[in-house]
């Protein structure tokens, strides 16, 4: 059977499912098209940009029928920007298809049938939630600076006045340095060209403790007229500190290892269920402090602690979750590669007076085989891993040390998936799949699973 579109022709498509970006997925005669701004529910009409074997890309041309749970972007820039994928869809719509989205993840590449995924934890306050920013800075075409967030799929800036789901403070520190590096000419990054300055403006809040913290990255040793800055950023409310991070690679990744104090401390506060920590411009620290709360609440009681369990934390980071577990268990080893946020990790648990915690630096796949050869052993192990998912050898240790349970907290059903789909073919059943939304108005949420030894 033929492909049953051609390339710059237009079609009348039904939208049934939404993609891992957020564009409409739909099928014409089981060809696949991705369809960006269309909603599922709705009908549209399309011009085919783009026609592989199995599927392609349409451009939304007409909403023929549109779904009632469209509504209007909060944000004037929301269809431009790459940040906010949903806001054109209902929060309530929104949760709904991030359930759908884990259930097909689990079936389609776990190959896992017949889980039960329970309703996702929504936000009770799905605006201004995120503790963190991080804003590209560059140059204009007409020589001027941009500052905002990159486009869809491209490293064109958005210029953003406003974002909706950052802190408000962030207004203000962005204009106070747009208008000292107007008045130092102080040139903002080239990245094809790899000159200019200033790369990305990064800022931090305690959401408890109301301190902020302002880093500026920089392609250069120093940034000048530095102390000037950081005296004009204190009518920041909560002002607590002011960083410069050095990156002068030719990279997409925007920090680099080097932090040099300009003003106040280099570390901010916050507080997590009674819980305090100190946080560095390195540090993994989740960026909805709320909803952090819930995901990791719900995680302790997922494990079903009675007090008498060892907990092995991998990719433990500044210790966070480890903390909330070590409230319940009996004791908690936690491993994570980044070794300040190892460092940061025992300052934590210092400061909280949790003794029953010890901490190791490296990578959990190496760590771990020698914790278990000096007579470590877990009845419990807590996984976060970043987006690619659980290292190979680091899943078959975790089944070597055959612990009673495991609790998998995942950002990415996909990989999450994948990993699932290797510890259930080694002698575990998936008992809990609780989705948390995390990230309102993105594509993107967090998913803890229960797993438990098959007896």
């Amino acid at each position: 059977m033929g492909i049953p579109v051609e390339k710059n022709k237009t079609y009348e498509l039904q939208i049934d499912a939404m993609g891992s970006t957020g564009e409409g997925i739909g099928r014409l005669d089981g060809f696949t098209v991705f369809v960006d701004g269309a909603l599922p529910g709705e009908t549209v009409r399309v011009l085919m940009l783009k026609v592989k074997k199995s599927y392609g890309y349409g451009k939304l041309l007409e909403i023929l029928t549109q779904s009632p749970e469209r509504c209007e972007p909060r944000c004037p820039v929301a269809k431009q920007c790459g940040g906010c994928q949903l806001q054109s869809l209902s929060y309530q719509a929104q949760l709904a298809c991030k359930k759908r989205k884990v259930q097909d993840d689990l079936e389609r590449i776990g190959g896992l049938k017949g889980i039960d995924v329970l309703d996702i934890i929504g936000a009770e306050s799905p605006w201004f939630y995120r503790n963190k920013a991080q804003f590209p800075v560059g140059r204009c075409a007409d020589g001027g600076c941009a500052v905002g967030f990159y486009a869809k799929r491209s490293h064109r800036i958005v210029e953003t006045p406003v974002c909706f789901l950052q802190d408000e403070c962030n207004e203000e520190v962005v204009r106070i340095m747009r208008e000292f590096m107007a008045e130092y000419h102080i040139l903002p990054y080239d990245e094809e060209k790899h000159t200019g300055l200033v790369r990305h403006i990064l800022t931090r809040v305690g959401k408890k403790s109301g301190e902020l913290m302002v880093c500026i990255v920089v392609n250069g040793g120093g940034l000048p007229h530095s102390a000037e800055l950081a005296e004009r950023l204190q009518v920041v409310q909560g002002l607590a500190s002011v960083v410069l991070n050095v990156n002068q690679e030719k990279t997409n990744v925007i920090l680099g290892r080097k932090i040099i104090p300009v003003w106040g401390k280099d570390t901010i506060s916050d507080e997590l269920d009674g819980l305090s920590f100190e946080i560095s411009t390195l540090s993994f620290y989740q960026v909805n402090p709320a909803q952090t709360e819930v995901l990791y609440q719900k995680a302790v009681a997922l494990a079903g602690l009675d007090g008498s369990e060892t907990v092995l934390d991998l990719y433990c980071g500044i210790g966070t979750m480890s903390l909330f577990f070590a409230r319940k268990a009996k004791r908690v080893f936690g491993v994570e590669i980044v070794e300040q946020a190892v460092k940061d990790a025992r300052t934590n648990a210092a400061r909280n007076g949790i003794l029953n915690v010890e901490f190791a630096a490296g990578a959990a796949e190496e760590v771990v085989p020698e914790w278990v050869r000096n007579g470590g052993a877990a009845d419990v192990v807590v996984v976060d891993p970043p987006r690619k998912g659980c290292d190979g050898r680091l899943l078959e240790t975790i089944m070597q040390i055959a612990p009673e349970k495991i609790v998998y907290v995942s950002c990415n059903p996909a990989t999450l998936a994948r990993d699932l789909a290797v510890l259930t073919d080694g002698s575990y059943q998936v008992r809990k799949v609780q989705p948390v939304d995390m990230f309102p108005h993105t594509v993107h949420c967090e998913v803890i699973n229960l797993l438990q030894k098959e007896k």
